[in-house]
């Protein structure tokens, strides 16, 4: 019998690519579409700190002031953005917010008092933000469980594909003015939600056929699951005390960075490539580093995903030169791309089916409670200590959060593996454990 030839380098790239994007449905790549329309354009958050501090001439306590609001608008908006995804239905929430927020990102660039700004700010962290619930619930609709790591990598891709275009050519765009920067945001966020009107469905579970025809067989409806059972979950709101933590690291390093970059004599458009690095990495190395952790521990994976972003932000006290401030930006990039696919995916495998928009609400509430408070506190930080204070607040965050999470997800993780084992013995088991 003649020995089989290895595969051709091509074979095996065509055979990778097929295991990375192949088998998923068309909504799923229709809303990954609309995600990075949108992305692509997303320059205004990223500038906002130095279009307040350097292009208003407004000082870093009202910059993280403004970021504070932005971010209070957003905690509103993870709650309130689940909830209407569950009762309205996931398409309708997710229009209205993209509208809603073109609108804003626009009346944010033309308006001049500080109340003006602070009070629109508050408004464009409302309506932007409420539309992550929502995308989140469809790709858990139409995505198999199996999958569903991967898809959120790739819709996590597409974020970042959009980042590191839009923050490299953002500070391109700023040198003729920063106006300039929220037309364009607003027009990519306005085509997003064109493209969910034409091509993404309504996929909330009572209104999808299959859920219809169930009822119609008088089988017993799902239990309801409010506001109040999601907040009595307790290791997922263990999870979201977590990732409330390690996003103020995230939040207070974002904050910090441009002020502490443009006081050290760097341009927006230095601020712009180097932060843009967060983006590229993503986009080359997030595929290939998910297929490589896949079905490994989540403890260990959040773990070190705390540590590299903790230690990556405190790096920062020692940057003097542009190429470290980049080597720090690999370093938190690192952790952030072991920890939002793992995230996201266990989210959605702790939420029940008709209450996964509330259950991504409240997880969203985490990161918007730190956009509330991360840029608040490195406002004060700066002001009272400098950037340093800034820095080793977040090596500290990252540090009880590793702790922390394999604390949590280590028992977890015993748990389902002595489920596994009993389930042997009792095959019907089998698939209530795999879920």
């Amino acid at each position: 019998m003649p020995a089989l030839l290895p595969a051709s380098p091509l074979h095996r790239l065509r055979t990778a690519t097929q295991e990375t994007v192949g088998g998923l449905p068309s909504a799923f790549w229709w809303l990954w579409t609309s995600t990075l329309v949108n992305r692509l354009g997303g320059f205004v958050v990223t500038f906002l700190a130095l279009y307040l501090t350097v292009g208003r001439g407004f000082s870093p306590a009202f910059a993280g002031l403004v970021a504070s609001l932005y971010g209070l608008g957003d905690s509103v908006a993870a709650v309130a953005g689940g909830v209407l995804a569950d009762r309205v239905g996931r398409r309708p929430t997710l229009l209205v917010a993209q509208s809603s927020t073109a609108a804003t990102t626009l009346v944010l660039g033309l308006v001049h008092p500080a109340w003006a700004i602070a009070v629109t700010a508050g408004v464009l962290g409302l309506t932007s933000n409420a539309s992550r619930p929502a995308v989140s619930a469809i790709m858990a609709d139409v995505v198999p469980a199996r999958d569903r790591v991967r898809a959120f990598s790739l819709n996590y891709w597409a974020i970042n594909i959009g980042f590191a275009f839009s923050a490299a050519v953002a500070g391109l765009i700023a040198a003729h003015g920063f106006l300039l920067l929220f037309v364009g945001d607003a027009a990519t966020t306005l085509l997003c939600a064109l493209v969910v009107f034409a091509r993404v469905p309504e996929t909330r579970p009572e209104t999808r056929p299959e859920t219809a025809h169930r009822a119609a067989a008088d089988q017993p409806p799902t239990p309801g699951v409010g506001l109040g059972s999601v907040l009595r979950d307790p290791v997922f709101m263990a999870l979201v005390g977590l990732t409330f933590l390690l996003a103020l690291v995230d939040n207070q390093g974002s904050m910090a960075l441009p002020i502490v970059m443009g006081r050290a004599g760097y341009s927006p458009t230095d601020y712009g490539l180097v932060v843009s690095l967060n983006g590229l990495l993503i986009v080359l190395l997030q595929i290939p580093l998910t297929r490589l952790v896949e079905g490994r521990s989540r403890a260990a994976m959040l773990c070190l995903a705390s540590l590299l972003t903790g230690c990556g932000f405190g790096l920062t006290a020692f940057a003097g030169a542009a190429w470290f401030y980049a080597l720090t930006v690999t370093v938190w990039t690192a952790g952030e791309m072991l920890r939002t696919p793992a995230g996201v995916s266990l989210v959605a495998e702790l939420s029940p089916v008709h209450a996964r928009g509330r259950y991504q609400g409240v997880y969203s509430l985490a990161w918007s409670a730190a956009s509330f408070l991360g840029p608040l506190t490195a406002g004060f930080l700066l002001t009272a200590a400098g950037g340093d204070g800034v820095w080793l607040t977040c090596t500290l965050l990252g540090a009880v959060t590793a702790a922390g999470s394999v604390r949590l997800l280590r028992g977890r993780e015993k748990a389902a593996a002595r489920a596994r084992a009993g389930a042997i013995d009792n095959p019907r088991a089998v698939s209530t454990v795999s879920s």
